[in-house]
């Protein structure tokens, strides 16, 4: 796979060493336990894959060849170029200015920008709509695109299927950056609606059996379906695409829920269902799919809690704390200060994202062991901070040279 050049100040010696050692004895990556860091008063069992994916790396090495290629010109962003703090302030601090919030409010009027004005796409993609404006405003907004190339993988398919006469169902937060881009393009080619979860693809259900009347799909949708959207036709082919950060296991559960439901209706079988519905499997994203599975692993040990590290706007980092939580007592942090000390921890609630304070997070056992893992846009080094700002609470512990030193 491609090697990018990433600033040297998101790398860590530790994670760079542990990640080339355990790639060398699982090239095909099929091993999906942990590391084992094991420091004497306190093991960290780190997960399998984490940390920055293919898409962070590609979007953050275009972002910072932008800066440098254009000294003294205004530079944009879109929006959040990815769901890292960090990262989107060391862009701010080289000048780059945020031209929308992540909802897609405005922060910076389009008409304010010149044809001299540098525009970076996000790794999330953005909509057609909004590619025709920068172009009427003489700019050339797919120069610097960072869209991640499974995010277009997901487009592309859509895009796919849509010319063959199937109608498109995103499985996808609607106010998340990434669905309104895969919506936008999906809905360029056929009838295309958004689904939050398995609940509103239940609801969906009930409009395609003819369970609930079809005036009721346009309220309860509103916002969610393409121009001329006809819930008694659009519906009898269709696939199911995702947004990339979302649960595979939830938007594999929502596609099988959809076929069985289309199956059941059409009264089809497994040799004539494929003319109804489209098989979309491997839109699923390689990374959240990896990253996902080596939580599941790293569940498999026994642990007083786990540390899930990444921005708190962070669809793919959210979704590992919701796994782990189901087993352990989980703290999400965006960064090692959040470590307020020994006995308290500030960490954020996915569902809500509400910042809280807990107590006495840390067990007095002797040997204290905990799960790590990070979402698919946190720098290691920032995981590294973490790791270091937990040895500080156990002086007989060994340092991170000594760890490291193990890896090499």
């Amino acid at each position: 796979m491609k090697q990018f050049d990433v600033p040297v100040i998101y790398r860590s010696p530790l994670i760079s060493a542990i990640k080339n050692y355990r790639k060398a004895q699982d090239k095909l990556k099929k091993d999906f336990t942990p590391t084992i860091l094991d420091f004497g008063s306190v093991k960290l069992y780190l997960a399998r894959h984490f940390g920055f994916c293919y898409g962070v790396e590609n979007a953050i090495e275009i972002a910072f060849r932008c800066v440098d290629e254009n000294p003294g010109k205004r530079i944009f962003l879109l929006s959040e170029m990815i769901h890292n703090p960090q990262v989107n302030a060391d862009l701010q601090s080289r000048g780059v200015v945020f031209l929308q919030d992540t909802h897609g409010n405005q922060i910076i009027p389009y008409e304010s920008l010149m044809p001299d004005d540098v525009v970076i796409i996000p790794a999330f993609g953005t909509t057609i709509d909004i590619e025709e404006k920068l172009r009427g405003l003489g700019l050339e907004p797919t120069k610097y695109n960072t869209t991640c190339p499974f995010v277009e993988k997901v487009w592309n398919r859509g895009e796919v299927i849509g010319k063959k006469g199937y109608s498109i169902v995103v499985h996808g937060k609607p106010i998340h950056e990434e669905t309104r881009a895969t919506f936008s393009r999906s809905a360029a080619h056929t009838p295309t609606v958004v689904v939050n979860d398995m609940a509103e693809t239940i609801e969906l259900g009930k409009y395609i059996t003819g369970e609930k009347p079809a005036a009721g799909f346009y309220h309860q949708f509103a916002g969610r379906y393409s121009p001329g959207f006809n819930i008694e036709t659009d519906l009898q082919q269709f696939g199911v695409i995702n947004q990339t950060t979302q649960l595979a296991t939830d938007t594999q559960a929502i596609a099988d829920y959809l076929k069985q439901l289309i199956k059941t209706k059409n009264q089809l079988t497994d040799e004539t269902i494929g003319r109804h519905f489209a098989d979309t499997r491997d839109t699923l994203c390689y990374a959240t799919l990896e990253n996902q599975t080596a939580v599941q692993g790293l569940l498999q040990t026994e642990a007083h809690l786990a540390i899930v590290v990444g921005g708190y706007n962070s669809s793919n980092t959210s979704h590992l704390a919701e796994l782990c939580e189901a087993k352990l007592p989980t703290y999400y942090i965006n960064s090692a200060d959040k470590i307020l000390s020994k006995n308290l921890i500030s960490h954020c609630n996915w569902r809500t994202k509400e910042e809280m304070v807990t107590e006495n997070y840390l067990p007095a056992n002797d040997t204290v062991k905990i799960l790590l893992t990070s979402g698919a846009s946190c720098p290691d080094a920032l995981v590294e901070e973490v790791i270091s700002r937990l040895l500080e609470f156990y002086p007989s512990a060994k340092t991170v040279v000594e760890l490291t030193k193990e890896f090499l």
